[in-house]
């Protein structure tokens, strides 16, 4: 099989609380906003077909960094988060889960008569990706998650899953218009799974005379999707290891958010008075807006910002994600009058951020950093699944 990427992730069961889906909506409106004020409609599709930045992002709204949850969550938040906006963002997500996805075509029919797209083209795309990644790859995954988002401008993306409930696993696909020529030979820009063995792979270039003899589909020149491949392997387990995270990433990024009150950052002094905490999750925020895609190679990294459900690494501190959420929000709507002066100095964090990286040497205790992150969980508003944090919760020794 020609993979233009690869990811072990886990399929662990559980549904979002509300306390927390609403809050990854919430944040996801603000984020799309900023990449798409700073970089543009087709820059965000493209980001949402990069499967790096995709798990990056849902670590950063509060979803367990390496679990198949992180498709429904992300994807479930942005279509609730986006669609009220569509008319003013230009962009509509379309698809679902399950019975849900079956209706894509339909909800592609509306976008093209709200917005004069061709809706039956994009409904026809639609099909077509699902079954060349149903049908086309043998690779031993059941679809049962198709998403489409498209914008005014007819680039699309599209991202679904499927599921191997024998071994446990979940194999991610992703799409995008941008440079594609074909639907028979090699069209993804990234399909995330674990590696399963041999399988049958209909869209790889070299299963052409077959494809001749089974697959009815336009035959056009064959093309590469992409000039570099990209693979994400995920582990397993839960939790958040040392290996799992750039220490000097997340390293310079902790220590930027002590020192914004200290140092002489003239680009920061819009966002001084904000607690270090909030610093930090703002930060790596403003990475997932801001970011190369080069920067996505550790997606637990973004754990920091606001931990996960579970717990691992640590409770959610709802007290930060709130005032992220407004902080970043309240940037957002004054950039829209002219008034960039917030959003940039946001921007700044994570590239003052990257500049300390260079001489940057990272405190290697990463069980110490969690343990801290916990401990100080009650002081946060830290919740989890489970309830509230309280102090003294979490202490070695307990």
């Amino acid at each position: 099989m020609k993979r233009s990427g690869s990811a072990d992730l886990a399929l662990m069961g559980g549904s979002i609380p509300y306390w927390l889906f609403e809050r990854m909506t919430k944040l996801s409106l603000p984020i799309v906003e900023s990449i798409i004020l700073e970089y543009g409609k087709q820059a965000f599709l493209k980001k949402l077909s990069d499967p790096f930045w995709f798990q990056s992002f849902g670590s950063v709204i509060g979803m367990d960094w390496n679990s198949s949850g992180v498709t429904t969550a992300v994807m479930s938040a942005l279509k609730k988060a986006l669609n009220p906006h569509s008319k003013e963002l230009g962009i509509y997500v379309c698809g679902g889960k399950g019975k849900d996805s079956l209706q894509t075509p339909v909800e592609l029919v509306t976008v093209g008569d709200k917005t004069g797209l061709n809706g039956n083209e994009l409904a026809k795309f639609s099909r077509l990706v699902a079954k060349v990644d149903s049908t086309a790859i043998q690779d031993g995954f059941q679809v049962y998650m198709h998403y489409f988002v498209v914008s005014d401008n007819a680039d699309w993306s599209v991202v679904q899953q499927g599921m191997q409930t024998e071994t446990s696993k979940a194999r991610r696909y992703h799409w995008n218009s941008d440079n594609l020529k074909s639907f028979v030979e090699e069209p993804h820009t990234a399909i995330c799974g674990d590696f399963q063995g041999e399988i049958l792979n209909l869209v790889d270039k070299q299963a052409k005379p077959t494809q001749s003899a089974i697959l009815n589909i336009a035959k056009e020149n064959p093309d590469k999707m992409l000039e570099e491949i990209k693979h994400l392997t995920m582990p397993t387990y839960k939790g958040v290891k040392a290996k799992d995270v750039d220490l000097k990433r997340l390293g310079s990024i902790l220590w930027l958010a002590q020192e914004i009150e200290t140092q002489d950052f003239e680009d920061l002094l819009l966002i001084k008075g904000l607690g270090p905490r909030t610093l930090q999750s703002l930060a790596l925020v403003s990475e997932i807006i801001h970011g190369t895609p080069s920067r996505f190679t550790d997606p637990a990294r973004f754990a920091f910002a606001h931990g996960a459900k579970g717990g691992t690494p640590f409770p959610v501190p709802t007290k930060v994600y709130d005032e992220t959420i407004e902080t970043l929000r309240n940037s957002v709507e004054k950039a829209k009058i002219g008034d960039s002066d917030k959003l940039n100095a946001i921007k700044k964090l994570t590239l003052i951020a990257q500049q300390s990286e260079e001489n940057f040497t990272p405190n290697n205790n990463f069980e110490a950093l969690l343990q801290k992150e916990k401990d100080d969980s009650w002081k946060y508003g830290g919740r989890t699944i489970d309830g509230f944090s309280k102090q003294d919760d979490h202490k070695e020794g307990k």
